[in-house]
């Protein structure tokens, strides 16, 4: 489980195992530079297909996994006429659950394939396998470190998963697990400018003795990155397991569009007044200024299908781009077809569609957390 603003996660599950992990931060930084430069594709270049890491009870039980099915189904069921759809189950019996599932469902299963590999949840964003490409347009998975958000969960099955994909599919893996990165702590907008809170990656759980001066280097080798836009987002603040993940407040669209939310959203959200003014500030790598696209948050606070009271709004930033449609964070709200309707105008070869993430949203996360795409 994951959280974003008032989570209902507490932070019991927190180790006391920090040294450890300074074990990890001295082994010698695994730079790019050494070898070979790479670059991260934007998200809405051609897919290959999408990596989806499916429910399971192993962790927390048979009743997380069945609130959660139905909406792995229907992002599967919309995403599989565009694009393959790879399914990380946990094991044989999880596969053909999840199999059965979708077919009950009538999900075509020609542009569905599995590995298995057993994790210890379903964010696949944050520790899954990130895709770049050499020069010569070779296709390898950058493998970074993910200790559960700082320790807070579960997370040595989930870390391994790159190197399991890796393996599956016959790819080149550069080994970063010296450094600590999840997916969602960074946004790109596809022409080198990447922004991101430095709460989420550069603190003393994640990163100790890491400077931004050194991942900068690291970022700039591997993903591509010309310029970094930092926000402080929430040092030692809220209850968030993230450290405030920036893919929930603020995207890129195509034609240099800046997605966020209004100045007076992000205060609900709990960032920064400074990092408000950066957000509205932004420039792109040639120095020009992002139009800004706004996005509402759900008009009420969120209510699950099984009737649990989420305590707070919902975003719909957090959305994800495949090859034939968008898929967009719902929530049985009466701001869902106006954020819809926001967002079609960005993406007209696209065809947004509505993921109801009320379960998925108690524990944290949306769409574009469980969702990871591999370049075409």
């Amino acid at each position: 489980m994951k959280t974003y603003p008032n989570s209902l996660l507490s932070a019991s599950l927190k180790l006391s195992t920090i040294a450890a992990f300074a074990v990890l931060a001295s082994l010698t930084m695994n730079s790019l530079a050494s070898a070979q430069t790479t670059s991260m594709p934007d998200e809405a270049a051609p897919h290959e297909g999408t990596w989806l890491q499916w429910p399971h009870h192993y962790t927390y039980g048979k009743t997380y996994r069945s609130q959660l099915d139905a909406t792995w189904v229907t992002m599967t069921q919309a995403l599989v006429g565009g694009e393959k759809v790879h399914i990380i189950a946990y094991n044989a019996a999880e596969r053909t659950r999840i199999t059965s599932l979708l077919s009950t469902a009538k999900v075509p299963l020609t542009n569905v394939d599995f590995i298995l590999a057993p994790t210890d949840d379903v964010w696949v964003r944050d520790n899954g396998p990130v895709f770049v490409r050499n020069s010569a347009s070779q296709l390898i998975i950058t493998d970074w470190g993910f200790n559960g958000w700082g320790f807070d969960t579960r997370f040595t099955r989930c870390d391994a998963i790159p190197a399991a994909v890796a393996a599956a599919r016959g790819l080149s893996r550069f080994d970063f697990n010296d450094i600590i990165l999840e997916g969602g702590a960074v946004v790109l907008d596809g022409q080198g400018t990447l922004i991101a809170t430095r709460s989420s990656i550069l603190e003393p759980d994640r990163n100790p003795g890491l400077t931004q001066a050194e991942l900068e280097t690291e970022l700039r080798d591997s993903l591509g990155v010309k310029k970094f836009i930092w926000l402080a987002g929430a040092p030692g603040g809220q209850d968030d397991i993230t450290d405030m993940h920036i893919d929930g407040f603020v995207s890129f669209a195509p034609g240099r569009k800046l997605v966020t939310m209004s100045d007076a959203n992000l205060r609900y959200w709990g960032v920064p007044a400074a990092d408000i003014t950066a957000i509205n500030a932004a420039t792109d790598a040639s120095g020009v200024r992002y139009t800004k696209v706004l996005l509402p948050l759900t008009a009420r606070d969120v209510v699950t299908t099984y009737g649990a009271r989420v305590g707070f709004k919902g975003s719909y930033i957090n959305y994800y781009v495949a090859n034939k449609v968008v898929l967009m964070p719902t929530y049985n709200d009466p701001n869902d077809a106006a954020a819809k309707t926001i967002l079609q105008a960005q993406y007209p070869g696209r065809t947004v569609v509505g993921i109801d993430c009320r379960n998925l949203y108690i524990n944290g996360g949306m769409v574009h957390c469980v969702t990871q795409q591999q370049p075409r």
